[in-house]
């Protein structure tokens, strides 16, 4: 009777872990999420290699590559501030530095204003792309029409040409005398001559 019991139980207990177990499955399978399409910063461990320290005296700009005119600011260090270099640019006036934080963990800053404090062989490293330029909001044409003054044209001013000079011209009226080549200083003498005797002469007949 106790063997038929215990047989019983056993079953019992068989059936119930069959499903307690049936029952857990769900529970003891990790749930799958989706995962993120987009580009997360992912944080290594800490370099090893050359170390450089910012010996300007003011703070620098870490940039996404190795230029200050096509890539853009990610980021400053300070005087004093140190960082495992991990290559240089091909033109080595630029050095990639371990820079956690921000997308790949690395950074690019300007060689002359640091120094090495361990050295060590570093790799020369071709420059990442590029970002893409924003776009350049443009004006309305018609709405820039509306706040352009016209302006009114000057009408240059005519050149008249002035009169044309007349010389007066003067005959020679000693050509055109009677007295021919006399001069007419002496036809006056000769005159008056004639007239003072005329006057002596009347005057001696009284």
């Amino acid at each position: 009777m106790r063997e038929q019991r215990g047989k019983i139980w056993l079953l019992v207990a068989a059936g119930l872990w069959l499903i307690a177990l049936m029952v857990g499955i769900p529970f003891l399978t990790p749930a799958t999420a989706q995962q993120p399409t987009g580009s997360i910063p992912t944080v290594t461990g800490t370099a090893t290699g050359p170390i450089i320290v910012v010996t300007y005296e003011e703070q620098i700009n870490v940039r996404s590559g190795p230029s200050s005119r096509f890539y853009p600011t990610i980021g400053i260090m300070y005087p004093g501030q140190e960082a495992p270099a991990l290559g240089r640019s091909p033109g080595e006036t630029w050095i990639m530095i371990y820079y956690p934080g921000v997308p790949g963990n690395v950074g690019w800053i300007y060689a002359p204003l640091v120094t090495f404090k361990e050295v060590g062989f570093l790799p020369i490293v071709e420059p990442p792309p590029t970002p893409t330029p924003q776009t350049t909001p443009t004006i309305d044409p018609t709405l820039a029409a509306a706040f352009v003054i016209p302006s009114t044209p000057t009408r240059l001013p005519t050149f008249t040409p002035a009169p044309e000079l007349v010389v007066p011209e003067f005959e020679d009226e000693s050509q055109n005398s009677p007295t021919g080549r006399i001069p007419m200083g002496l036809v006056i003498f000769g005159l008056a001559l004639i007239g003072g005797i005329g006057v002596l002469i009347s005057y001696f007949r009284r």
